[in-house]
């Protein structure tokens, strides 16, 4: 049967990641990372709600980090030492059309802000994604994509939980297993709902994945979702009627979110404000460079598969007054199966 879904304009999206990982350190040189569980990393980023602004000058010593509940012991601290694993990923309803074409005018400017051993691709979606260009370090191969992206159509209507799961399942298979992952996301935030399981189109039928799943690919491949906001004077007049008839699938069928995604992985959802879309990104790559990656070793044994609740919260001794500052990082992660030392 062919998939139904409620038609709307949309915008476009990125991805961005970070991963669990194992890190042995021979003495005064750098980690050598491994894949592995024995060690937790967290993406974490310190913002200042009133300012919009991050601390550049965190210590170890200035945060806590709890497991269900338990504290634990941070072993690893650093910023900006582990590679990026990137996937650009942009809606292709029509809305989307003007807002691509000028992030690709000025994407070579903004990706430029990369560091070289930061990886991109580029996928876009309607019903389901597609890749546009794979993972690269070519800044003028991923530059071109976009453009390639921005001349895109993709018929059928725009699932959200579809697409993250597509991107985070792109950025499982990286080049960069032991970098961070990360979802830069520009969308106006409003997804088709879907309303079946699965979907058709020319011949083809495929699941449509759940929120539930979507959030859970994004746990386990530990994908940082940061949503960059835009919303047309097109879309703003029939937004109130269209939610309004929308309301009770999306209470059966939950389409996604970008402020949710955002929130449960460590990322932060904001607005273009007036700017440019490649000024946007250029400020967001730069936030993104600056984060923190905060590690642990869990101090209770769980079977793999398990959901283990994790919290970062500012140290109350530590340098920054916690009730002036928020803290940015994911919600939980998967337990693993340890890997043997050495593979």
């Amino acid at each position: 049967m062919e998939k139904r879904f409620i038609n709307r304009a949309c915008a476009c999206a990125a991805v961005f990641c970070c991963t669990t990982l194992a890190a042995s350190a021979a003495e005064d040189s750098t980690p050598v990372f491994r894949t592995t569980s024995e060690l937790v990393l967290l993406d974490v980023q310190v913002v200042h709600p009133k300012t919009a602004t991050s601390t550049k000058s965190l210590r170890r010593a200035d945060l806590e980090v709890f497991e269900d509940g338990k504290p634990q012991t941070v072993s690893f601290f650093s910023r900006d030492e582990l590679p990026m694993s990137i996937v650009m990923l942009f809606d292709m309803t029509d809305s989307s059309r003007a807002v691509l074409k000028r992030l690709a005018e000025g994407a070579r400017s903004a990706l430029s802000h990369l560091k070289p051993a930061d990886e991109v691709a580029v996928m876009v979606y309607a019903a389901h994604g597609r890749v546009i260009d794979g993972f690269t370090t070519n800044r003028d191969h991923t530059a071109a994509a976009i453009g390639r992206a921005a001349g895109e159509h993709q018929p059928g209507g725009a699932f959200f939980n579809e697409a993250v799961w597509e991107a985070a399942d792109l950025l499982n298979k990286s080049g960069s297993p032991s970098g961070r992952r990360v979802v830069i996301w520009l969308t106006d935030n409003l997804p088709n709902v879907p309303m079946h399981s699965r979907y058709s189109h020319d011949g083809d039928t495929r699941p449509v994945h759940t929120e539930s799943e979507a959030i859970r690919s994004l746990h386990e491949s530990g994908t940082v979702v940061a949503p960059l906001l835009e919303r047309s004077a097109l879309v703003m007049g029939w937004v109130g009627p269209l939610m309004a008839f929308e309301a009770p699938f999306r209470h059966s069928y939950p389409p996604g979110d970008a402020h949710k995604y955002a929130e449960l992985t460590g990322g932060e959802a904001i607005g273009l404000s007036g700017k440019r879309v490649d000024e946007r990104l250029t400020e967001l790559i730069d936030d993104l460079r600056s984060r923190y990656t905060v590690g642990y070793r869990p101090t209770d044994e769980k079977p793999p598969g398990t959901f283990c609740k994790v919290k970062v919260a500012l140290a109350p001794d530590g340098a920054l007054r916690p009730q002036e500052w928020k803290v940015l990082a994911r919600a939980g992660y998967y337990r693993k199966p340890i890997n043997p030392v050495g593979h």
